[in-house]
């Protein structure tokens, strides 16, 4: 008797066509090598590890590698990605962030946990742990000069709008209040060296800063997470009360375009080249001397082509100033250019390629606030 059973092979091919199954059912990579035999979905190598932690639920195995009887191939007929999406998916709100392939390892457990283990989305109405009026507890937060982590409280506040932390247990004032409508959260585990690390970047006077924060527990890093973007959906549906909810999903935490290590040289251009990590976050391009320093260096708007913003590869002839990297890349404003330098072709192409991705895009009136922003910073 063979391993594989020929005929089943067969019937799970046939099934992997249906509309929905050539996609994971969890993260959306595309063609998906795994299943889970007990949950009816087809699911993706990556998300097939985190389905075995949670065996209880979701018995995982290989579409070719593996026997399937009759009667589980049957039972993946009869369901699928798209049924299991409406059954475990129902209830989603409108904020949470359901991560893609390309996210984060704890995004995705939690993400397959909260559907599957812990049923957080099946019933209408149901009580979210990031859905609290008011949320509290304690983070470890990255110090701004040493480095050290250390335990902080954290208070998030849908009625007035911020995030506030604490120096001190006992502090009556917070150490700094963050607006959520100038916020943005990602995860950074490799930049913070923490696979729960999420990275805090907010305004504070016209400036850029950054926080680090973690906690030992993924679920309640990722809770924090969504309830943040809660209360910043909250917060611009009350700001813009014409404006849908698609409209202001984009609004809410992002991830950043790209992140890399670049050099420039000033405005004279004729000083050196200096090596920065730049980060860019739609329209703006922060860099900074080190990638967990607390503030941005300075920051470069990018607005749209019709407005005098424009990309090319390559350093205006002329340009003696010292460097290291030798792929160029001049972004022109209607203020000035901005001269760069890549280590190598492929990035100077993806920073290229998100660059323009960016200038192609129209701006929002909340853009062209901040591109005036930008020109009257004191």
């Amino acid at each position: 008797m063979t391993l594989v059973n020929e005929r089943a092979s067969r019937a799970l091919k046939e099934i992997l066509q249906k509309p929905g199954n050539n996609e994971c059912a969890d993260c959306g990579a595309p063609d998906p090598e795994w299943a889970s035999s007990t949950l009816g979905i087809f699911i993706c190598h990556t998300c097939s590890g985190i389905h075995r932690n949670i065996s209880e639920v979701s018995k995982v195995k290989s579409l070719t590698l593996a026997r399937w009887e009759d009667g589980e191939v049957q039972f993946m007929s009869e369901n699928g990605n798209l049924r299991a999406c409406a059954k475990y998916e129902a209830e989603v709100p409108m904020y949470y962030y359901k991560p893609s392939h390309k996210d984060c390892q704890i995004l995705k457990e939690q993400w397959i946990r909260a559907k599957y283990e812990r049923n957080e989305f099946t019933e209408p109405e149901k009580e979210l742990p990031y859905e609290q009026s008011v949320r509290e507890g304690f983070l470890w937060k990255r110090g701004r000069d040493n480095g050290q982590f250390f335990s902080r409280r954290f208070v998030l506040s849908d009625r007035d709008g911020t995030l506030k932390y604490f120096a001190k247990n006992d502090a009556k004032e917070p150490k700094i209040t963050i607006k959520v409508d100038t916020l943005n959260a990602t995860f950074q585990p490799a930049k913070i060296g923490n696979p729960n690390g999420l990275q805090l970047t907010f305004l504070k006077d016209f400036r850029t800063r950054n926080i680090f924060i973690y906690h030992e527990s993924s679920k309640e890093i990722v809770d924090w997470f969504n309830a943040i973007r809660a209360v910043q959906l909250h917060y611009l549906q009350v700001a813009f009360p014409g404006s849908s909810n698609v409209d202001l999903i984009p609004k809410l935490t992002r991830n950043f375009l790209k992140e890399g290590y670049m050099e420039k040289t000033g405005p004279r251009q004729t000083e050196g080249f200096k090596k920065r990590w730049f980060t860019l976050d739609h329209r703006r391009l922060m860099y900074f001397k080190d990638p967990l320093d607390a503030f941005a260096k300075g920051e470069v708007f990018i607005g749209h082509k019709d407005l005098g913003y424009s990309v090319k590869a390559g350093l205006p002839q002329g340009t003696h100033a010292n460097r290291v990297w030798h792929y160029g890349i001049t972004i022109a404003t209607p203020d000035r250019s901005f001269l760069f330098t890549c280590e190598s072709e492929s990035e100077q192409k993806d920073w290229i390629t998100n660059f323009n991705r960016v200038i192609q895009q129209p701006m929002s009136p909340q853009e062209y606030a901040m591109e005036a922003l930008f020109k009257h910073k004191p």
